[in-house]
């Protein structure tokens, strides 16, 4: 006797390259290989499967339980746990702004080991790499609090001996092992993958699995049954229950053939864990990074080089050169980013938003493309009696009110179908309806059948008298009940239901079926012998009544919320487990343009150029597998797109993890919850929509400190470029440079309580490096042309044409430098009209005010001597006023032509 073994993948050959094609395919090969293996046990009699895993009907031994958790392990699957808090602070520093500002702090310390500098340099990548790690720790923990199973315990048959008699037993989830045997009931997870040997009504809610909103019909077993046709979906097997699925009602007894990573859940969960792949922040932050260490490698040597050879000090030029390099990164950008993602964190937490990774909000308001599954997110996750109808397909209380009764009078544990046929009475009418009638027998519901009777008797009301007659009332499938009625009922009249009107009533139940709504038939007969006692006998000349119709209801506000999404340019898109009809229906419903609905098995015969396509231009996919989900976000990032996934099931994880910014809910399974990059408390598009303006406002004021200081920085150095070229002294001083860029840097500490313009939040917002550069050569020399004309102002108007008097020079040159550097914020932070059109915050206003008094104070502080600076004259200032004014002037008329010719500025 073999047991069965866990199977091993083929080792990496020719196939996809990169790690997230490697990733993807173990992926597809590790769900593909569970799944053919679990559809061979299920083709098997049950009697050969206990025989393959060693076991019998009465339960495993003790010891034998004992040695297959040696063998087997723990049943549990992989988790993607938190790494120890010192892994996390060193990645909290893995980053490329990061590593330049330690480059240039260990140049710095070599050079002069008492710089200022170095310590300016070192604090400021301390407290950004503290504070992204604080964060995400902080959320971490707070997703970790989420994270609590069910129920932790099963119910398992176990005996001590080979002579024992078995019993039933309740044991950690943990412990189950392959062989065991497992007894379901209504509210139990089904703890591993079961072969069913025995069950009775059975039905399993499979949506984290499938995505199908409402429970799946198991086949009912009894004794030794042969196996079913192999099915190329584990999920759909009428006789196998698997992992991370739970009873809804009915009881089943199965043998346990695959524990923890062995399972079709554990197969996924593995796959899943290790290095996420690169999103779209990932991605723009090294193209922006490698963009100024080009500057840098252009500049600063261009400047080294001018100063040498115009100085003759070459020693000098070298240090400020480090000056230079320095001056053109924008230092404070890691700490600005990571103020500005950590204030996002806080303002979504109050949304009801939990953020995992910090670098998700800024993907989020990248983000372009959305997929997400129905169930919860469209509709309300419940199942709710939409219509109750006469054989004509017009609304009748009478089908509402029989429907009723059936339910309400069955003594068997009520299915969704059957609470929400109660929920729909009102309570007045259920005590009528209640006092009319009394129960006398019921035949139960059977998956052979696939109907369910009751028969009542009828009361007498209000001193009347009671016929004593009994009436049986039938619901279930429409071909069922069909099948038994002779009459029907039409417009209060009790006609032959004729070949012809037996073809009407289909058709009615048929189209309401094509609208995606599940249909069920009700049908009754009046008992002319009435008895203790009833049986399937006597269902038989039944009187059609009509039909009811059920659906998943979509939600109050989804519409609302998809309005609100696509005027926030974000297209979209439905993948879901559920079938065609339901899909096209409810995203119908809740305004989305279905188009042609797309169902999964159409997708693994393309190729990725054709999926791609395919995935652009359609809006609903249907009976999509998870492997396939995955491929699904991927043909669309690989068109350019920025894309979000928002689920909450086993089939959803993949996918999540493979999006730009994975999206799930509190209430999701385990292995979502950890694919994901923010967890939703309520699972709502418009908390969604929320986050997006959040995350498009904190990128909009990333990028906006980018611009400007890149811009400002890069006139800087080109300034001291051209005054390096023609001065007999250096245009400013090594230490001049590093306070004038800490003192504007402080100031900049305010941009992440910026607002932002309207139309900025309306449309997705990525990394450009490409514009970033175009930016800063086209605005950065505006301050130039002003910087040289400060030069000769100095130069002319105030004599300080030598090295005597180079400290005047200076001084003048570095208030200049300061006031335009800071004033210019107000002029870039904003497409408009600044002061007029758009005032920036209050902090804004604050620390810009304050860095421009510093700059006007310093020369004439006690600290100047020390700084090489002097006092200015009162002369200087309308010079001054006036080159400011000219520069804010310029700057706004070039800002106009740059959005008229390159469609953007910020």
């Amino acid at each position: 006797m073999t047991m069965l073994a866990p199977e091993k993948l083929a080792p990496p050959g020719r196939g996809p390259r990169g790690r997230r094609a490697r990733k993807a395919a173990e992926f597809e090969a590790r769900t593909r290989i569970a799944g053919e293996k679990l559809a061979r046990i299920s083709a098997r009699p049950a009697a050969q499967v206990l025989q393959d895993v060693q076991a019998r009907r009465d339960g495993l031994k003790y010891s034998d339980v004992t040695e297959r958790q040696e063998r087997f392990g723990p049943n549990t699957v992989a988790h993607e746990k938190a790494p120890h808090w010192g892994v996390q602070l060193a990645r909290a520093f893995a980053n490329p702004f990061i590593a330049v500002l330690v480059l240039l702090a260990a140049v710095m310390y070599v050079q002069d080991p008492e710089d200022p500098g170095v310590v300016i340099l070192s604090v400021m990548v301390g407290i950004s790499g503290l504070l992204r790690f604080w964060q995400e720790f902080r959320s971490g923990r707070a997703a970790d609090a989420l994270s609590r199973l069910v129920t932790t315990t099963c119910a398992v048959r176990r005996r001590a001996g080979r002579s024992s008699q078995p019993a039933t037993l309740e044991v950690p989830m943990d412990q189950v092992v392959p062989g065991d045997l497992v007894k379901l009931a209504a509210g139990d997870l089904v703890p591993a993958d079961l072969r069913l040997i025995a069950a009775k009504d059975l039905m399993v809610g499979q949506a984290a699995l499938s995505g199908e909103s409402l429970p799946v019909a198991k086949d009912d077993l009894r004794g030794d049954d042969r196996g079913q046709r192999a099915t190329a979906d584990p999920v759909d097997a009428g006789n196998l229950c698997l992992m991370g699925t739970s009873v809804t009602s009915g009881t089943a007894t199965g043998v346990v053939v695959a524990t923890g990573a062995d399972t079709y859940f554990g197969s996924m969960a593995g796959s899943l864990a290790g290095e996420r792949p690169q999103t779209n922040f990932d991605h723009g932050v090294r193209k922006v990074s490698l963009l100024l260490i080009r500057f840098m490698l252009v500049m600063v040597p261009a400047v080294f080089a001018v100063n040498g050879l115009t100085k003759g000090d070459w020693k000098g030029a070298f240090e400020f050169g480090v000056a230079v390099a320095v001056g053109l990164t924008p230092e404070m950008l890691p700490m600005v980013v990571t103020t500005n993602l950590a204030r996002g964190a806080v303002a979504l937490s109050r949304r009801k938003v939990v953020v995992k990774r910090l670098n998700a909000i800024q993907n989020l308001g990248a983000m372009d493309v959305l997929c997400t599954d129905k169930t919860g997110t469209l509709t309300e996750d419940r199942v709710v009696l939409d219509r109750h109808l006469d054989v004509h397909g017009r609304q009748d209380p009478e089908v509402l009110e029989y429907a009723y009764l059936n339910s309400h009078f069955q003594t068997g544990l009520k299915n969704l179908l059957d609470q929400a046929v109660i929920d729909r009475m009102h309570e007045a009418e259920e005590v009528v309806v209640d006092a009319r009638f009394t129960a006398v027998d019921e035949i139960p519901f059977d998956f052979a059948r696939r109907r369910m009777s009751v028969v009542l008797r009828r009361n007498a009301l209000a001193g009347g008298e009671s016929d004593h007659g009994h009436v049986l009332i039938t619901k279930g499938a429409v071909e069922e009940v069909l099948g038994l009625c002779t009459h029907m009922r039409d417009r209060g009249e009790t006609v032959a239901l004729t070949e012809q009107l037996r073809w009407h009533a289909g058709r009615i139940a048929e189209e309401h079926n094509r609208q995606g709504l599940r249909v069920l038939a009700v049908a009754t007969r009046t008992v002319d012998e009435p008895r203790d006692t009833y049986g399937v006998a006597d269902e038989s000349g039944l009187t059609l009544l009509g039909f009811l119709a059920f659906l998943d209801p979509p939600k109050a506000d989804a519409a609302a919320a998809l309005e609100g999404l696509a005027d926030q340019g974000i297209t979209v898109k439905v993948i879901t487990g559920d079938n065609e009809l339901v899909a096209a229906r409810v995203c119908a419903e809740v305004g989305l343009t279905v188009g042609e609905v797309v169902p999964g098995a159409a997708l693994d015969a393309l190729s990725d150029a054709e999926l791609s396509e395919l995935a652009a231009r359609t809006a609903v996919f249907a009976k999509v597998t998870p492997v396939q989900k995955a491929r699904l976000v991927r043909a669309l990032q690989a068109r350019g797109h920025t894309v979000g996934f928002l689920g909450d099931g086993v089939n959803d994880a993949a996918a999540l993890r493979d999006a730009d910014v994975g999206i799930s809910v509190d209430t999701a399974v385990d292995i979502a919850r950890e694919s994901a990059d923010l967890i939703l408390l309520e699972k709502s598009l418009g908390v969604l929509g929320d986050g997006v303006s959040q995350g498009r406002t904190t990128f909009g004021n990333t990028i906006k400190y980018l611009k400007m200081t890149a811009s400002s920085n890069f006139g800087n150095v080109f300034s001291v470029l051209v005054a390096s070229a023609f001065l007999p002294f250096q245009p400013m001083l090594a230490i001049h440079l590093l306070i004038q860029n800490l003192v504007y840097d402080v100031s900049q500490l305010a941009t992440p309580w910026d607002r932002m313009d309207p139309e900025y939040l309306r449309r997705p917002r990525n990394w450009d490096a490409r514009g970033i550069g175009r930016f800063m050569v086209t605005i950065g020399p505006i301050s130039s042309v002003f910087d040289i004309a400060m030069f000769l102002i100095m130069w002319h108007v105030f004599g300080a044409d030598n090295e005597a008097h180079q400290a005047l020079f200076q001084s003048g040159w570095f208030i200049e430098g300061l006031l335009s550097q800071t004033l210019i914020v107000h002029m870039i932070r904003t497409r408009r009209i600044p002061f007029l059109q758009s005032r920036a915050s209050w902090p804004v206003m604050v620390m810009t005010a304050l860095a421009m008094a510093t700059g006007l104070f310093l020369p004439f502080s006690p600290l100047a001597a020390g700084l090489g600076m002097v006092a200015l004259p009162m002369s200087y200032f309308p010079w001054l006023i006036a080159v400011l004014l000219s520069y804010c002037a310029l700057t706004q008329w070039v800002k106009t032509w740059y959005i008229r010719r390159f469609h953007s500025w910020l």
